[in-house]
């Protein structure tokens, strides 16, 4: 859905609708879990295994359309399967990781683009999952998205120390007794999973910036973990709310204004702390 507003008094006007007001809870709490989760995905160097279960996904979805079923409900499970899947095939495997990402992406894109040639009819649907559009969230995403948001930050902070030496020293952390493979898999079930809700506000296409970006930015800034874990959740929540404000000014898609105002924030941030640092 793309909108409209010529003023202060129309944006009020438009806050006070449910679908905006559901627009901007959804955008406060996957800002909040793609920040969070993007601090482990650039850390550990994830951003194109997030890139890859994201374009993966088509698959899901284009085969719950073609089973008249919701595309929500196929995407979740199928995003899961996948993320075990591909990870467990870079361990089993001799290639590098960006090899077995790269063919394995390669493979479910082509799958996905002939189910969606098969697709007859009405496809709002699937483009809707191709380029997202966080004004049509309902309440049942909402509640997932709070359920996996509630449920990763508990995961996350209650293993945080062993978390953090899994990023920083994954054989250290083998060493002092941490289930390293335990916690690999974990981390990958929850970020298909947010990957998953995420898609329905910015789309497959963008959804792996949806989860970089915002860290990206909060590292610039950050010289302590704690400092960019709070950056990059802070960043993510209020650079979503500023895109959805900012498609319904300039009549843009959704999910592209969000990825926008991020993708500016890095470029600023960039410019004003690395380049201003040298010229100083």
């Amino acid at each position: 859905m793309i909108l409209a507003i010529t003023s202060s008094q129309d944006l009020v006007s438009l806050l006070q609708f449910p679908f905006m007001q559901r627009a901007l809870i959804g955008a406060v709490l996957m800002g909040i879990l793609g920040g969070l989760l993007g601090c482990f995905v650039t850390l550990r160097q994830l951003s194109f295994f997030s890139h890859a279960v994201g374009h993966a996904a088509l698959v899901g979805v284009a085969l719950g359309v073609l089973l008249q079923l919701n595309p929500t409900w196929m995407l979740l499970p199928f995003t899961l399967v996948f993320g075990v899947i591909v990870l467990y095939f870079v361990d089993k495997t001799d290639l590098g990781s960006d090899s077995v990402l790269s063919i394995v992406l390669s493979g479910a894109l082509a799958i996905g683009v002939i189910m969606s040639s098969l697709i007859q009819g009405y496809r709002g649907n699937l483009m809707a999952v191709l380029f997202g559009d966080i004004l049509a969230i309902d309440t049942t995403d909402l509640a997932l998205t709070l359920l996996i948001l509630v449920g990763g930050t508990i995961f996350l902070f209650s293993t945080l120390r062993q978390q953090i030496l899994l990023t920083l020293n994954p054989d250290v952390a083998k060493v002092q007794g941490i289930p390293v493979e335990l916690y690999r898999y974990a981390f990958v079930v929850l970020l298909s999973l947010a990957v998953a809700v995420a898609i329905k506000a910015v789309g497959v296409l963008l959804v792996n910036a949806f989860l970089v970006i915002p860290a990206a930015t909060a590292k610039l800034m950050s010289q302590q973990f704690s400092s960019f874990l709070l950056m990059s959740v802070i960043v993510g929540s209020t650079s979503s709310i500023i895109g959805i404000l900012v498609s319904g000014i300039f009549n843009l898609a959704s999910g592209p204004s969000i990825v926008l105002v991020q993708f500016l924030l890095f470029i600023t941030v960039f410019v004003v702390i690395k380049l201003g640092w040298k010229t100083a």
